[in-house]
């Protein structure tokens, strides 16, 4: 174990130093503040003797300096003024200890022991503290690995019932992700619009399936059937996504038009959900480039998908998101 003596007095250092030695320490010592945290900065110090008057820097601000950049650090102060607000000032910055002059050398050693003993409570609760952190962390990636599988199972439940739908969520959820980072927004943010974009068709898994796998035309009545979807993902979703209100939203919202005419809500412009709003550009987008039951199997190209959003901006979506999207269609080679 190494110790740092700073004491601008040779011969005290020098009684300190031997005492230190012969308690099985290799010293270091320092005439002042500044040499002392020279030394500190050389070796992986246990313990700091330190006078509180020196030239250059006195022992408080050694103190403050050693505490900040050496937090484990067992400190203890010495001085020759008996002064019980020194003496606080000095425990309130961090000593774990204050000695006066004149000292017994016993008196030094037990208090060192009392100061090593407090220092190493101190390194077991700051590790225990760190592999909490770490237990935490893996149980909530675990957590997060287990509510991910259910979900993509509630998705592949949904692909099997709608051959249609298979890899559309995938697909959103990836335009999606990539179209909020070009917006700027955080990584939690962007989690949650994957999740969303995963799972915002799962509402399906409540319509019928002669009207999902139907080819041609709906009727109007079909339509509306087909349209509950938004509510019926919500209501399935709701205790499942309650730390994922983004992705919530998404479900819900997806079908709101920035006119104020879709569904369910008959939201308009920015009260629709901002990641709602990503969500309803890029779901038309692989809609239109994708097959569909009534469509025959005749889809758009993605240069004709491009022209129905850019026909559609302010109405059906949001003018800053539509157009965001059109340009990383163009430069990310979307849908091909």
């Amino acid at each position: 174990m190494y110790c740092v003596v700073a004491d601008d007095e040779p011969r005290l250092r020098q009684v300190l130093v031997r005492l230190m030695t012969g308690d099985g320490f290799t010293c270091l010592e320092a005439g002042n503040g500044v040499e002392a945290m020279e030394q500190l900065s050389r070796v992986d110090a246990t313990l700091l003797l330190s006078d509180l008057r020196m030239p250059q820097m006195d022992g408080i601000e050694l103190l403050k300096q050693a505490r900040n950049r050496y937090p484990e650090l067992a400190i203890i102060l010495i001085t020759a003024v008996a002064d019980v607000e020194i003496a606080l000032d000095c425990l309130a910055n961090g000593a774990m200890d204050y000695l006066t002059k004149p000292f017994h050398l016993e008196e030094v050693r037990a208090r060192v022991a009392q100061a090593l003993d407090k220092r190493q409570l101190i390194v077991e609760n700051r590790a225990y503290q760190r592999d909490l952190e770490h237990r935490v962390a893996a149980q909530a990636r675990r957590l997060e690995e287990l509510f991910l599988g259910g979900i993509q199972s509630l998705v592949q439940a949904l692909e099997v019932k709608d051959q249609y739908t298979r890899g559309h969520s995938i697909r959103v959820s990836y335009y999606s992700s990539l179209l909020a980072r070009a917006l700027n927004l955080s990584d939690d943010i962007v989690r949650q619009i994957e999740i969303g974009g995963h799972v915002h068709d799962i509402g399906k898994i409540g319509v019928r399936e002669a009207v999902l796998n139907k080819e041609g035309p709906l009727t109007d009545e079909e339509y509306e059937h087909v349209m509950t979807h938004p509510m019926v993902g919500w209501r399935i979703l709701s205790p499942l996504l309650g730390e994922a209100p983004q992705a919530l939203h998404i479900v819900r919202s997806h079908h709101e038009r920035y006119d104020g005419r879709g569904i369910p809500d008959k939201m308009g412009g920015e009260d629709i959900p901002l990641e709602a709003r990503i969500v309803a550009v890029t779901d038309s987008f692989d809609a239109m480039v994708s097959g569909r039951a009534y469509r025959r199997g005749r889809f758009m190209t993605p240069e004709d998908a491009v022209a129905e959003i850019v026909r559609n901006v302010g109405t059906q979506f949001d003018p800053d998101i539509a157009n965001t999207f059109v340009r990383m269609v163009k430069s990310e080679n979307l849908g091909r």
